[in-house]
């Protein structure tokens, strides 16, 4: 697996945090779905506080996969996409070198299955 700089791991790891929590992907979910809404909004979605919403998308804000903007009064939060791509990237790479791994012990297998025949 490829190093990351120091900067991907942080960010890697702050997004594996935020979507830890079931409500937060929750409200990823409904973010995708209906596109921007407020905090007041999506609390009437989910049996938690309007409060407890705040918190939770500034978790996601953070980690850099939602962004509000002010309108007026209200601030609106919409989808980053783009905060997922460190993480997806580093995920990928985990998968290619434990399919090169699974791909080594198959073909290792087989040899010592030729060997015994």
């Amino acid at each position: 697996m490829r190093a990351e700089p120091d900067g991907a791991v942080e960010e890697v790891g702050s997004v594996l945090v935020a979507l830890a929590d079931p409500t937060r992907r929750r409200l990823l979910d409904l973010l995708a779905a209906q596109g921007a809404a407020t905090a007041t909004t999506l609390s009437g979605r989910l049996p938690v506080s309007r409060q407890a919403i705040v918190k939770h998308l500034a978790v996601l804000d953070a980690a850099g996969l939602v962004v509000g903007s002010r309108v007026g009064r209200e601030v609106r939060y919409s989808l980053r996409p783009a905060g997922l791509n460190t993480t997806t990237r580093w995920m990928s790479s985990l998968a290619a070198d434990w399919d090169l791994r699974l791909a080594a012990i198959k073909r290792a297998a087989e040899a010592a299955d030729r060997d015994l025949t």
